[in-house]
């Protein structure tokens, strides 16, 4: 019952993020990206991709046989995030991502265990 638990807070974390492919207005309120920047379009394709991770966690809620391929995608956004940002200075206008990403860490840690300790 746990796993299924912990999958969906990850798929809440990935939420926001994939909720601006739809409601673009929401890359200005995460990131302060304005509709006439470049980055724009390449945000909101971003929000794309973060949309597969929030399917694959709910998939993965519900699908035991999809929860190793789905530790792997979630393992790969969390910690490329972390990594990035830390090589960057850990820039303040990221701080609040970094921390709702930094929250979900041990939920991650947990499917992971509970996907791979067979």
């Amino acid at each position: 019952m746990m796993q299924p638990i912990l999958w969906l807070i990850l798929a809440a974390i990935h939420a926001t993020p994939a909720l601006a492919l739809f409601r673009p207005a929401t890359l200005t309120a995460l990131y302060g990206l304005q509709p006439d920047n470049p980055l724009f379009l390449l945000m909101q394709h971003r929000a794309g991709l973060f949309l597969g991770v929030f399917v694959a966690c709910i998939w993965a809620a519900f699908v035991p046989e999809g929860r190793r391929l789905a530790v792997l995608v979630v393992g790969i956004s969390m910690v490329s995030f972390f990594v990035l940002y830390w090589q960057a200075g850990s820039p303040l206008p990221l701080k609040r991502i970094a921390l709702v990403d930094l929250a979900g860490l041990p939920a991650l840690a947990g499917v992971a265990w509970l996907a791979f300790r067979q």
